[in-house]
């Protein structure tokens, strides 16, 4: 079976379903191709689900810009489509005075990323707002929040189907190639077909390179290398100490085994840093000692009876362990030469806050209104 569209999405992840939504409110006849059963099973459903502010990103990166773009886009698109998400606020804490300047650097890059809202606060005020945490000093972020991520891409496919959109589940992307006016993709599911569209949109996520290497003429040279950071979390049981989200200082590769809360007021911690060759998802129970150490850092009085292997996910990093790329990266025809054509590279945190200023750049890349 062959037919023609005028666009196709690869990926029905959060990224992927906000690119296909914006497709749709633009007019065009689209399609969302996902290999697996269900939309946003890869990156999208093993994330901290929170909203960042935008405080640590290099100044004029993608990720500064769409982060502290997308962070209020996506606040008033939760308010408007009631999907469940709450302004906890945020802090960074120095542990010891040895760290004040790392956190002094971090307020620095805040303030030049625009978040205006930032402000250090000392070791005994923390202390009386939260008794149960130790440090010497922290940032304080009251725009950073969390939300419902199922939720909130349930909500961009059912603005996507309303508006004409096709979710094409167990599809996966076998091959394409470059014609004059279109791209053709060759799709496995329930039966073969071959789908001709305008404009293409790689929003595989890990998968994306591998994706990309199939076009056939897209040039190799501008595929990057992948590798796999990994990050696990650990739960904790009862009450949480805390009322707000707590951070170390950042770690490379990461931002350190921090304490989130999801919406129903239930901590967890992480995730920590492992380089992988292949994605794997299982939580390895030796580590709880480890993340202990890390967690009585900034709160001595973590008991670990009440730490339980909880989920993991893997950040799709561009390059290698020692040397990875910091930012995203969209790749469009003034990369690679072929019109209609973008590919979404290490689309990791903060893809989740960003997705709608990334779907925005990428309808504004391909040259449509």
């Amino acid at each position: 079976m062959s037919f023609s569209v005028d666009a196709v999405v690869i990926g029905a992840g959060v990224v992927g379903l906000a690119c296909a939504r914006r497709l749709t409110m633009a007019g065009l006849e689209t399609v969302l191709l996902e290999r697996e059963r269900h939309f946003g099973q890869g990156i999208s459903s093993r994330n901290s689900e929170v909203i960042h502010a935008g405080l640590y990103y290099r100044p004029g990166s993608l990720k500064a810009k769409l982060c502290r773009m997308g962070r209020e886009r996506l606040y008033d698109y939760c308010k408007s489509r009631h999907v469940n998400h709450r302004r906890v606020g945020k802090w960074v804490v120095a542990s010891s005075t040895g760290q004040l300047v790392a956190l002094e650097q971090i307020a620095s890059r805040a303030k030049a990323n625009g978040c205006d809202e930032v402000s250090m606060i000392d070791g005994d005020y923390a202390a009386s707002l939260e008794p149960e945490l130790r440090c010497v000093a922290a940032l304080s972020s009251p725009s950073t929040g969390i939300i419902d991520s199922h939720g909130l891409m349930t909500a961009f496919l059912g603005d996507f189907e309303n508006a004409g959109g096709v979710l094409a589940l167990c599809s996966s992307v076998e091959s394409g190639e470059v014609g004059d006016n279109a791209i053709a993709l060759n799709v496995h599911g329930d039966e073969s077909s071959t789908i001709s569209a305008r404009f293409i949109i790689n929003a595989a996520g890990l998968d994306a390179p591998m994706v990309a290497e199939r076009i056939a003429g897209v040039p190799n040279h501008l595929i990057p290398r992948r590798c796999f950071a990994k990050g696990s979390y650990f739960t904790l049981s009862g009450k949480s100490p805390f009322q707000r989200l707590i951070y170390p200082v950042p770690e490379s590769g990461g931002l350190g085994v921090h304490l989130t809360l999801d919406l129903q007021g239930q901590a967890r911690f992480g995730p920590d840093v492992e380089w992988i060759e292949t994605p794997d998802y299982t939580v390895d129970s030796g580590k709880t000692e480890r993340f202990l150490q890390a967690i009585k850092t900034y709160w001595p009085r973590c008991d670990k009876s009440r730490l339980q292997p909880g989920y993991a996910g893997v950040r799709p990093k561009l390059g290698t362990p020692a040397k990875f790329a910091d930012d995203f990266v969209i790749q469009s025809s003034e990369n690679h030469g072929i019109g209609g054509l973008v590919n979404l590279f290490g689309i990791e945190s903060p893809g989740l806050t960003s997705c709608l200023a990334i779907a925005d750049e990428v309808i504004s890349r391909m040259g449509i209104d």
